[in-house]
């Protein structure tokens, strides 16, 4: 039997508990849980490649399987599951509008490669409303941050909004 390898893609900048929560359940429906950074052309992260995959994988360091490696890649995700001989995306759902946006990827998708098959999972209600972009924001403003991440990502933000400044008043 073929062993199951899936792709969890994002650009986890920063890695949130609700990504965290993806990640643990993703990894029970694959042999192999390939976690893919990409820098999305349509946001400006605050953390560059190299830092976002730092940090991931400082993140799943701690997750109870063996199983799960993180790549950095940059090209179209159909592209990067083929090379990474993957048969399955793994998107997680907040709500209706990730759902109308994840349905219109995965379209897209099934045209570049109709083998791989995309699981959605839904957030865990506690963390529905967790979105990296909205962490920083609250961030750069501010405000507390510890309800989202783990303390280690919490100190990277605090981190870096140090370095380029706090916004407001």
């Amino acid at each position: 039997m073929a062993k199951r390898i899936g792709i969890y893609p994002g650009t986890f900048d920063p890695i949130t508990l609700g990504h965290m929560d993806i990640i643990e359940r993703g990894a029970k429906l694959v042999d192999e849980l390939i976690i893919g950074v990409t820098t999305n052309i349509a946001k400006s992260p605050m953390f560059d490649d190299d830092e976002r995959i730092a940090m991931v994988e400082r993140e799943v360091a701690g997750v109870a399987y063996d199983s799960i490696r993180v790549v950095g890649f940059n090209s179209l995700l159909m592209d990067f599951a083929e090379r990474m001989n993957a048969g399955i995306v793994i998107r997680g759902i907040r709500g209706v509008t990730d759902f109308e946006y994840e349905y219109q990827l995965t379209g897209m998708n099934r045209q570049l490669n109709d083998q791989i098959e995309t699981v959605f999972l839904m957030a865990d209600v506690e963390l529905q409303p967790i979105a990296s972009r909205l962490v920083k924001e609250i961030a750069l403003y501010g405000g507390p941050i510890e309800k989202f991440v783990t303390p280690a990502v919490r100190a990277d933000v605090e981190a870096r909004v140090e370095k380029i400044g706090r916004r407001g008043g």
